[in-house]
């Protein structure tokens, strides 16, 4: 830890500290309300969140309905320090918390937040899109999560849980309609099937005919259409007294496109102008397509990011199942519980990432996933100890084959090609010791192996016998044949240490506060774009990282606070970084030796009256990559780490009044708001994104039971445009795309009891 992130960290923590005194102090008289306990599981049991001395925060079913959470990318509006953005409009979203996450697009690779649906990690990048519906709530924890989670959690997890089934009868039916014809429907029923077992079906609809986008080349039609079914099954069965399972398969299917990124040009091809490789806007860190184009000369000049030049609509096609089983018994001194997942996962989809109407560097995406897991652990009490031990096991098969065509550019078309098995065996373990009745000593250790087997590189077709990329290969035997450009059948062993050490202090029942400090790894891997040597395809190395946290949880009658400092050290983080490959550079995955984050959180609730809530999240963060080395030449340390905004705000208001004697209403309004981040670690000036405010709002009038609700909402209500993510490939042109447009809809909710 650097002099200068020290004093940052330890100023912060003495702030939050001077926090916790003057809010603990007062409330020592105070007693609490276990009717508004919030519970949660982020420590493999059932917990009221002021037990846990972890940041984690819990979202219902009902906020995510009321707040339109209805995938993964939306949480980024709800929680402070959270920045999840879709590398591709519609699709593969990059998931940061506190400013750790990657940005990657393969298969292949891991999350650096850990995603978990019903206690199954998702191993893969390819399996985050999926809509949230009949759930019981979505937990988000923060920070390295190494002991109880594993490996490729170093930014934190999301647990996604489903409702089970229950012991009473119980359905529900929703509708919906909005902006760009979309339509939405979800329906759930609950049935009892005796007094040992319960049936639980669910399933959501969405089609919205028309998209955001509009091609000048295909009039009269829209891009960005949506199509997509999942449904839901669980049994849930009693074993005897003591044993309980809940057996569950769920499907996704999706048809759908993706939308584009607003092109871009970096170099200067205009007519009656000479050639130059990079345009002198770029090289002062702007983009002008008055003066800049692409390799072939083509610039788009209408400012509109949802109007260009496109020749198709690219489609986003999704096959998944879900299979689990959960088995959880009573052994006297202690509980054991199995969770087994297996995941099947095919899909399908077309990208354009130069934006252009020609065929400089297209691809189409194929991937297999199949993903096993079993987690097995005993967790019990004893005289003042709370403990969880456990193993768990996965294995991975992903398939990946990506036709890449570069016609225009490069006058060929390639064939991408990755067949990686990975295998992974844990052990790991938690205590929590009551050293006095107001202090508990948390301690916890997990060992795991990891074997990655990979076999795979790039295939330049040369149907043409006119390959620009052959010509430069010196390794290819023949500018008119096929060649290899690259190959490895290549395997990486890895052997990770994680761990937790951690002190709670009750200050009274509505009051903790917490330190701790905590290890996380994420499992290196493979680049899987168009390599054209060897060398591209040489294993980038695992990250590791070592987080230091002090923290307030506040929770009195009507004002909930939590308060968190925390600071981050980085070992070889993984990042896109340039390669240069001779007149041209392209990006692959590598790593930055160290970096350093440091940060705050602020989560607020008060209700002021009983009519009306306020809530607010505010999140800090600075981050800095030191030194790194590309083909290009070193960077200088210094650089901000991509998708980590210096502050994110969100408020909300909800307000309840009666209408009449048998009618409720409730309105809300809410505001998110992000600074300015870079998008890669090459900190790029042009696809930066800038600052954004977001606002939107919901009125709903229902029965006074809540069995039904008839409601109108509006989000983006500024119609705000900005940068979502952002490519500068290097080769000439790139692509920023952008948040959805300004939308309003109407939903209707009918509950059955």
């Amino acid at each position: 830890m650097s002099i200068h992130a020290r004093g940052r960290f330890w100023g912060t923590a003495a702030s939050v500290f001077a926090l916790m005194w003057c809010a603990g102090a007062p409330a020592m008289a105070q007693e609490s309300d276990d009717s508004d306990e919030i519970i949660v599981t982020a420590q493999k049991r059932e917990q009221n969140v002021l037990d846990v001395g972890i940041a984690v925060q819990s979202l219902s079913q009902e906020t995510l309905t009321e707040q339109r959470i209805e995938q993964l990318r939306d949480l980024n509006a709800a929680l402070p320090n959270v920045s999840i953005k879709e590398q591709i409009p519609g699709a593969i979203p990059v998931i940061a918390i506190r400013g750790v996450g990657l940005d990657d697009f393969s298969s292949t690779n891991n999350p650096a937040a850990g995603i978990y649906i019903d206690e199954v990690p998702l191993s893969s990048l390819a399996l985050m899109s999926f809509d949230f519906f009949d759930l019981e709530r979505v937990e988000v924890v923060r920070g390295p999560q190494g002991t109880l989670y594993g490996r490729n959690t170093t930014a934190g997890a999301i647990n996604v849980l489903s409702a089970r089934p229950a012991d009473h009868f119980e359905a529900r039916l929703f509708g919906g309609y909005g902006s760009f014809e979309r339509a939405e429907a979800e329906a759930m029923l609950n049935l009892p099937l005796g007094p040992n077992a319960a049936f639980r079906v669910s399933g959501r609809y969405v089609d919205q005919g028309e998209g955001f986008w509009e091609s000048r080349l295909l009039p009269g039609e829209t891009i960005g259409e949506h199509n997509a079914w999942q449904a839901r099954a669980q049994l849930a069965v009693s074993l005897g007294e003591n044993w309980d399972a809940n057996l569950k398969i769920e499907g996704l299917r999706q048809r759908s496109e993706m939308g584009f990124g607003e092109h871009f040009g970096t170099v200067s091809f205009l007519t009656g102008s000479p050639p130059n490789f990079t345009c002198d806007p770029v090289l002062a860190g702007q983009l002008d397509p008055t003066q800049c184009t692409d390799f072939l000369g083509y610039t788009d000049t209408d400012g509109d990011p949802f109007t260009g030049d496109w020749v198709r609509q690219n489609q986003y096609d999704i096959d998944q199942t879900n299979t689990t089983a959960r088995i959880e018994g009573d052994l006297g001194f202690a509980t054991l519980t199995s969770v087994t997942g297996y995941i099947d996962f095919e899909r399908d989809f077309y990208t354009d990432p130069d934006a252009s109407p020609a065929r400089q560097f297209e691809f189409n995406q194929l991937d297999w996933v199949k993903q096993f897991t079993q987690e097995v652990r005993l967790s019990g009490e004893h005289d003042g100890l709370d403990w969880i031990v456990g193993a768990f096991y996965s294995s991975d098969d992903i398939t990946l084959r990506t036709p890449g065509f570069l016609d225009d550019l490069f006058g060929t078309e390639v064939l991408i090609s990755a067949d990686q098995e990975s295998t992974s065996l844990a052990a790991f373990g938690q205590a929590e010791w009551a050293l006095t009745d107001r202090i508990d000593l948390i301690t916890g250790v997990r060992f795991t192996t990891e074997e990655k087997d990979y076999v795979g590189g790039t295939l330049d077709q040369n149907p043409f016998g006119l390959s620009a990329l052959v010509a430069m290969n010196p390794t290819c035997p023949g500018a008119a044949l096929p060649c290899q450009l690259s190959f490895a059948d290549i395997g990486i062993e890895d052997e990770f240490v994680s761990w937790r050490a951690g002190l709670d202090y009750r200050v009274n029942a509505d009051t903790l506060l917490y330190a701790s400090v905590s290890r996380g790894q994420k499992s290196g891997g493979f680049f899987t774009g168009v390599t054209q040597t060897d060398a591209q395809l040489v294993p980038y190395a695992p990250e590791e990282l070592t987080a230091y946290e002090v923290g307030l949880k506040w929770h009195g009658p009507s004002l909930r606070a939590e308060l968190s400092a925390f600071y981050y050290d980085y070992s070889d983080l993984q990042t896109f970084i340039r390669v240069d490959l001779g007149l041209i550079s392209v990006q692959a995955l590598g790593n930055v030796p160290e970096a350093e984050i440091s940060g705050f959180e602020a989560s607020l609730a008060w209700e002021p009256t009983e009519n009306l809530t306020l809530q607010a999240g505010l999140g800090l963060l600075e981050t800095e990559l030191g030194a790194f080395e590309t083909t290009g030449g070193p960077i200088p340390a210094g650089n901000e780490i991509p998708n980590a905004p210096g502050m994110s705000f969100n408020a909300r208001a909800i307000y309840e009044w009666n209408v009449g004697s048998n009618l409720l209403a409730r309105a809300q309004v809410g505001a998110d708001y992000a600074d300015g981040m870079f998008k890669d670690a090459l900190n790029d000036p042009i696809i930066a994104a800038e600052s954004y405010w977001l606002f939107d709002a919901r009125l709903g009038v229902g029965s006074m039971d809540g069995n039904w609700e008839v409601a109108l909402w509006g989000s983006n209500l500024s119609d705000e445009q900005y940068v979502v993510q952002g490519l500068n490939s290097g080769l000439g042109a790139g692509n920023r795309n952008y948040n959805a447009p300004r939308r309003y809809g109407v939903s209707v909710s009918r509950q059955f009891n």
